[in-house]
């Protein structure tokens, strides 16, 4: 029996979230197939099986926050030699099929070789496993043991939070997997206490190895959030997505449909805040790490903001007329692009505002790359993925990288790996109708641009007043690192270049 231990896929993270399970207890695994989909601080990260063989328990539900280290699934390699049943009332040997056998399906670690029976030798996949976690503590040592990547977590016991029970269903008995999945009509049954939508018609397939009531539904993990926190219950969703998922879409519908009741039947309580009333929302996952680095960034790097409005005129059409040439037919064109080529373009002519402050060794590190980060606004909260060596790409290979950048971070797939190392973000607030803001640095960089809305304004054009495209660029700084000299300079730079797109050729 092997069991595979939740593995610390960040930096230092300590604990991820259960999204879903794509095996059950029963089938059989592949070594790299993957098996489950987990939730950290940072991402949504699909974990492959480093043992081959069957499923033997899932030690941890859906939606249950699991710590590093904890072992989340057991796998049968067939490799143990079955002992004979221990008689009745007689004590069971170590290592054998007796009760003792079965405490590996609680969380607890099945050894090889106890009291002196033949140990079984551990092979990759097994090392592959136990490398992924922190090792035990020893005396007089750090306790930190390094993990995969990053400075690994502290051990030692951790606090973990109650499991979630589910609401008990009504009536005397538990429903039964056939009644969800054959319920005709939404009306209120013994299947569920959730209102049912009337867009549903349950098409879900059981699921035999989730056991009575759960269902197995096809949908997204964003999607999947997005529905646990409006109260919608998927099982009673029919997918108009591929394949018969669940969209975003479906998820509003049923969450803004008026159920049809029976005449006869209790209404459960309605899960809406009445007017006046208090809502509470867990702060865990990507929130509660953005939470936490956007106080660290506000409170040791002294901010400073300044503002540009620019005339983008001549911008807006070099979009539109980039959006015929055929390097840009398969990729989106967008003012967001060449914003982007002017800080590239920009951070090279003044190295130090793409640069870090090393407070540890109390050093100001010059970054004579750039990986640029866009800020994104997902379900999940607020993500900034860089796209790696930007500095390096032409115009057509920015434009799809940041266009796969957005994407992904939209679907909820950003791994951890995109997000770290980022040294210039830019965040477009233009695109929710904002002109300007202050914004906060992504911690350890030293400076940030906000791209306002592009609106239509009067400006002064050879001494006459005519409308033109203009927007609003605000740049926040670390003033420890770059002065207001430096600082203007650089947003100077940026404006002059949207001004006048040809500037990004001269200066490239």
């Amino acid at each position: 029996m092997r069991e595979f231990k939740l593995p610390d896929v960040g930096e230092g993270l300590t604990e991820a979230e259960i999204v879903r399970w794509h095996v059950k207890v029963g089938d059989p695994v592949k070594v790299n197939q993957t098996i489950v989909e987990i939730e950290t601080a940072k991402a949504v990260v699909e974990l492959p099986c480093p043992f081959e063989g069957v499923v033997s328990a899932l030690l941890a539900d859906e939606g249950e926050t699991v710590d590093v280290g904890r072992p989340i699934i057991a796998v049968d390699d067939g490799s143990a030699p079955t002992a004979p049943p221990a008689p009745a009332g007689g004590e069971s040997r170590p290592g054998g099929s007796g009760p003792g056998s079965g405490e590996a399906l609680s969380g607890e670690t099945v050894a090889d070789g106890q009291d002196g029976a033949a140990a079984v030798p551990a092979d990759r996949g097994q090392a592959l496993a136990d490398d992924m976690v922190p090792a035990a503590p020893k005396a007089g040592k750090e306790e930190r043991q390094p993990v995969l990547v990053g400075y690994g977590v502290k051990l030692g016991a951790a606090r973990r939070r109650p499991r979630k029970q589910p609401p008990a269903p009504s009536g005397s008995a538990a429903p039964s997997v056939s009644a969800v999945s054959t319920a005709p009509a939404p009306s209120v049954s013994t299947a569920s206490t959730a209102p049912a939508p009337s867009v549903s018609t349950a098409p879900a397939v059981p699921d035999a190895g989730a056991g009575a009531g759960r269902v197995a539904v096809l949908a997204k993990p964003p999607v999947r959030k997005l529905a646990k926190d409006l109260g919608v219950d998927l099982a009673t969703l029919t997918g108009t997505g591929p394949q018969g998922s669940i969209t975003r879409d479906d998820v509003h519908t049923a969450a803004n449909a008026v159920p049809a009741w029976d005449a006869g039947a209790a209404r459960p309580a309605a899960r809406a805040v009445p007017a006046g009333g208090e809502e509470r929302i867990p702060v865990k996952g990507v929130r509660k790490a953005t939470a936490q680095a956007m106080v660290a960034s506000a409170f040791t790097a002294p901010h400073v903001t300044e503002f540009l409005q620019v005339d983008v005129t001549a911008t807006m059409e070099a979009v539109a007329r980039l959006r015929t040439l055929p390097d840009f037919a398969e990729v989106k064109v967008s003012p967001l692009l060449l914003v982007a080529k002017a800080v590239l373009v920009a951070a090279r002519r003044h190295p130090m505002i793409n640069s870090a402050w090393d407070e540890a060794a109390q050093e100001i590190v010059v970054k004579h790359y750039v990986n640029l980060g866009i800020a994104a606004a997902t379900p999940r909260g607020l993500l900034v993925p860089n796209v790696k060596d930007a500095h390096a790409l032409s115009l057509p290979e920015l434009a799809a990288a940041l266009g796969a950048l957005t994407e992904t971070a939209r679907a909820g797939r950003t791994q951890p790996a995109d997000m770290a190392g980022g040294t210039f973000t830019i965040t477009n607030v233009g695109v929710f109708g904002v002109d300007a803001g202050t914004p906060i640095l992504n911690p350890g960089e030293s400076a940030i641009l906000a791209f306002g809305q592009v609106r239509d304004l009067p400006w002064v054009v050879d001494g006459q007043i005519v409308p033109r495209k203009v927007c609003t660029l605000a740049l926040s700084f670390d003033h420890r690192v770059v002065d207001g000299e430096l600082g203007s300079l650089f947003l100077r730079d940026v404006g002059a270049m949207l001004e006048d797109p040809l500037r990004m050729l001269a200066w490239s």
